[in-house]
């Protein structure tokens, strides 16, 4: 990239908890300088996420609450206002910190949007860019040097940031499960990001994936790699899956919707069964049979985020064409309240990206 970052940019900043308005599009936000060890991106796009949604609506707790996810990790709020979320970053590196090549300078990356503090694979002490830091909603970021991955791929950069978060998290849930070639995994709401991306990475995994999703996204699903698609809202949702499979067992649930169906993908997996869940779209509080659960002898994971060691495999499935992008919408940075509430209707199969608007088009 010739010539130095400009003083200011545009970034969408979130100003507190609460509805779109919270979401402030602004063109006189500093660009952040690199510290040591650090890179600072010119973004080319961001890949949206429902964490976006949940932090803004403040789902997981505010700074008042003691239940806010931040005080699990770190006794202590790491959200502060305003923050630019986003996690989903692809861009070039414009600029290097103390200890940072400048043989970098240039180099189109995809970030690994975890910050991790531990250098272990444990992922009891996390966070993420966008939320304990400042992220991708904007003309620049700065970010580990560390986490600034070179993919070697001819994909766009708004395809390229429609993986990190989704496949990520979708990689760590399958890793938790143990999910191994031949075996079955239903994956609920498999139209959106991270299900989409789960029943492509259990394909990667030589597993055999089937669906559920809404109305009228079914075919989408099979063309991505779905053994069969099972429409969400079926009177029996036990016996449709069942019909589905040929009666085959399911050896995993990739669940994220929670909500009413809980009761019934318990049900769903075979004896010493696994079920695993990332997300609670449809309700995270759920009624649990507990005969359920130890009579069918069932290991039950809750799985967020992934280790360094997913990301590196994402990177690889990339490069080796084992996974594809799914772009349903792009979107301006300046027109975000349309970009986030479209993505709330959720009414797409895929990702929705961002991009700067000197990107669009």
């Amino acid at each position: 990239m010739d010539g130095l970052p400009p003083k200011t940019m545009a970034a969408v900043q979130l100003i507190g908890h609460g509805g779109l308005d919270m979401l402030v599009y602004n063109n006189d936000v500093p660009v952040p300088v690199p510290a040591r060890g650090e890179v600072l991106i010119a973004i080319t796009a961001c890949g949206m996420n429902n964490t976006d949604v949940w932090v803004r609506e403040g789902a997981y707790g505010t700074e008042e609450d003691a239940g806010a996810v931040s005080t699990w990790r770190r006794q202590a709020p790491t959200l502060t206002f305003p923050r630019i979320q986003g996690t989903d970053i692809v861009g070039n590196i414009a600029a290097v910190g103390e200890g940072v090549s400048a043989q970098r300078i240039g180099q189109r990356v995809m970030v690994d949007f975890s910050i991790y503090n531990r250098d272990d694979d444990s992922l009891a002490d996390i966070d993420y860019i966008g939320h304990g830091r400042d992220g991708g909603y904007a003309e620049y970021v700065t970010v580990p040097a560390e986490n600034a991955h070179v993919v070697h791929t001819d994909m766009r950069d708004v395809e390229l940031a429609t993986f990190c978060c989704a496949y990520l998290t979708g990689e760590q849930m399958l890793e938790r499960a143990g999910l191994k070639a031949g075996e079955r995994i239903l994956v609920t709401g498999a139209s959106g990001g991270v299900g989409s991306g789960i029943i492509q990475l259990a394909r990667a995994r030589g597993a055999i994936p089937y669906a559920l999703v809404g109305p009228g996204k079914e075919r989408a699903l099979l063309d991505i790699g779905a053994a069969a698609v099972i429409t969400r809202g079926v009177p029996d949702l036990v016996a449709a899956v069942n019909a589905a499979t040929g009666g085959q067992p399911i050896d995993v649930v990739a669940d994220l919707v929670g909500g009413a169906i809980f009761n019934d993908l318990l049900r769903i997996l075979r004896a010493e069964g696994r079920y695993t869940t990332a997300g609670a779209i449809a309700g995270p509080v759920v009624k649990l049979d507990l005969r359920t659960m130890y009579l069918k002898q069932l290991a039950l994971h809750g799985s967020s985020q992934g280790t360094r060691g997913d990301f590196r495999r994402i990177v690889r499935y990339i490069e080796e064409g084992k996974i594809r992008p799914l772009v349903a919408g792009i979107y301006r940075l300046s027109d975000f309240h349309k970009a986030q509430s479209d993505f709330m209707a959720k009414a797409f199969v895929g990702k929705l990206v961002v991009v700067p608007d000197k990107h669009y088009g």
